[in-house]
């Protein structure tokens, strides 16, 4: 008797466990108690997690929301532990609980889990269990109810019997004209993807009203008219899957006019979700609509009076014109884009500049070399003078696709003129700039034509009288050696560091060590050693102390990458000179180079 009653013990246990943290005060213990009940699931085994589980928390649910939101995360994956896709209803209670609380995040993820939940179910299950749940959610009494709602009727669609999909139609145009702007937005964020599962002559004849009305959402309160246009800025999300779905004249007929409106809307942000969704839409409705109705919004939209929208126009001029038909493509660029773009180049607003230079080189291969060298250098030359540092990078960061259409020639006579005209700049910050760009440039352009062209403005800025400028120019030196090789190196940078130390301005000197400390990791051993050891060592009888501590500290970066020999040779010495040094500073970074590099000399 005291056995069978220690068993019923045991395994009552898990859900008391369960039980007291739920109801314990601090708020991690709940989260952690959640975040376990696959466990306590487990334990319980299937019958009970139905039977006593399931109902608890359907039961208990108020809470902490971080708590909640690990609930409906947890519910989600619980098919197996309570027995399989024949009993997946049982999980709905609780998740329709959650569906409906005030956080949004928390409705959010109990609507993802019952998503998943759905696809568990078999059609009887479907139509017995889950729909009777999406009618209760869309005809509940507060809107957070039958927001959540506008999310289950993709997936429960598809697998319904006809009469049982005609009603939840007549639920989704119920949600579309609910009087709560919250439902709305969300049934038109939902739309999209409702029609994608909807038969196409009900697209036609119930959806695409849905659409129209809530494109031109607006409010009435009190007499007075409210615009809704976080409503309408969604229709346009749902404007893409409509015209991919519907043939073109149904497209034209039906889609376009509610088109055309939210590209000419009175709020800049339904106009800036068309800019921003405009590919998706040109690539939606075909070359024909393209051609007829989309170019004149394009323009609109390049003009439009707020930067934002400009700005994200101005960003996808480049897919727009790859995706004119080519029939037409360089009559529209010519005729009706370039225009726009020439007053975009000099717009008052630095983010629209910048979205342009971002893709405006990309016209060149559309347009090919004469027009190129005609429309489009000029209005490159003008942005790589712009006063923000951002537009003149990203024309200097896509200058290859330029190159590929004009040639390297035609370029070296236009761009790198400006390029150089700005490494000279008498703002340092120019200067910093462009020296950031100049690996980018050394990769679009070649090796021999930066050496021809740029390879001595490089060497310029070592010498720089602001030492920002010479501390990037020597870690643009690393980032050249490392891009053209140690041979280009050996050619055409050790000599000049090596002049470097013998200069009689003791800054330079300096800066030729630290030129010495970041080349040296990455011109292999050999040069190193046989090319640029040297040159420390000879700066170690250097007058100034400043130049022989620096001496110390690059023996010690550099020394990893000299051979054995050299090491026991010729630095150990020329550090414990150094070591002996009438300078404390001398001394001191001598004596720390020695410790660092004593497993280097005790190496055989």
């Amino acid at each position: 008797m005291a056995a069978s009653e220690g068993t019923a013990d045991d395994s009552l246990y898990p859900i008391a466990v369960l039980i007291d943290e739920l109801r314990n005060e601090d708020v991690q213990l709940r989260l952690n108690s959640i975040k376990k009940l696959s466990t306590i699931s487990l334990a319980l085994g299937v019958e009970r997690t139905r039977s006593e589980l399931i109902p608890f928390l359907t039961d208990t649910i108020y809470d902490e929301d971080e708590v909640l939101l690990a609930l409906a995360e947890q519910l989600g994956a619980f098919t197996p532990l309570v027995g399989g896709p024949e009993y997946v209803h049982c999980l709905l209670p609780p998740l329709e609980s959650l569906a409906t609380v005030e956080e949004t995040v928390v409705r959010d993820k109990a609507v993802e889990s019952l998503r998943k939940v759905c696809e568990e179910h078999s059609p009887e299950h479907l139509e017995t269990h889950f729909l009777p749940l999406v009618k209760r959610l869309a005809v509940g009494d507060w809107f957070t109810s039958r927001t959540s709602a506008c999310g289950l009727f993709s997936v429960a669609y598809p697998r319904l019997s006809v009469a049982t999909k005609a009603e939840l139609r007549s639920h989704f145009r119920s949600l579309c004209q609910d009087d709560t702007p919250m439902v709305r937005r969300a049934a038109a964020g939902k739309l999209g993807e409702f029609a994608r599962v909807v038969e196409v002559e009900y697209l036609k004849t119930d959806l695409i009203p849905m659409f129209v009305t809530l494109a031109q959402d607006e409010q009435t309160y009190q007499h007075h008219v409210f615009s809704q246009d976080s409503v309408r800025l969604l229709a346009v999300e749902a404007c893409v899957s409509m015209a991919g779905l519907l043939p073109q004249e149904d497209t034209e007929l039906l889609v376009m006019p509610t088109l055309r409106q939210a590209a000419e809307d009175k709020s800049w942000r339904v106009r800036y979700m068309v800019a921003d969704r405009f590919i998706d839409l040109q690539k939606a409705v075909g070359p024909d609509i393209t051609k007829n109705d989309l170019v004149s919004a394009f323009q609109s939209l390049l003009k439009d009076v707020e930067a934002e929208v400009r700005a994200a126009a101005a960003g996808k001029v480049r897919d727009f014109c790859q995706n004119v038909d080519p029939s037409v493509q360089e009559a529209v660029i010519m005729n009706n884009v370039l225009p726009c773009v020439k007053e975009l180049v000099s717009d008052g607003n630095q983010h629209v500049k910048s979205a342009l230079a971002g893709v405006i080189m990309g016209l060149s291969p559309i347009l090919g070399k004469d027009n190129t060298v005609t429309h489009l250098l000029p209005l490159f030359l003008s942005q790589l003078k712009d006063e923000c540092p951002e537009v003149r990078l990203n024309i200097i960061s896509n200058l290859d696709c330029v190159n590929e259409v004009i040639g390297i020639q035609q370029l070296s006579q236009s761009l790198l003129p400006a390029i150089v005209e700005l490494a000279e700049d008498s703002k340092w910050r120019v200067r910093l700039a462009i020296i950031e760009y100049m690996p980018l440039l050394a990769g679009q352009l070649g090796v021999d034509f930066f050496n021809q062209s740029l390879s001595k403005l490089c060497m310029t800025w070592l010498v720089d009288h602001v030492y920002a400028i010479r501390e990037a120019a020597t870690n643009n030196l690393r980032k050249l050696v490392e891009k053209f090789g140690p041979e280009w190196a050996a050619q055409n940078v050790l000599p000049k560091i090596n002049a470097m130390s013998r200069d009689g301005n003791y800054l330079h000197r300096m800066t030729c060590l630290a030129c010495i400390n970041v080349v040296g990791e990455v011109c292999g051993r050999e040069l190193t050693t046989k090319t640029l050891l040297p040159t420390v060592l000879a700066m170690a009888n250097d007058n100034v102390p400043n130049v022989r501590f620096n001496v110390a500290k690059t023996l010690q970066i550099i020394g990893p990458h000299i051979d054995k020999e050299s090491l026991h040779t010729q630095v150990k010495g020329v550090l414990d000179r150094l070591n002996d040094d009438s300078d404390t500073d001398v001394k001191y970074f001598a004596s720390e180079a020695l410790i660092a590099m004593t497993p280097l000399f005790a190496a055989p």
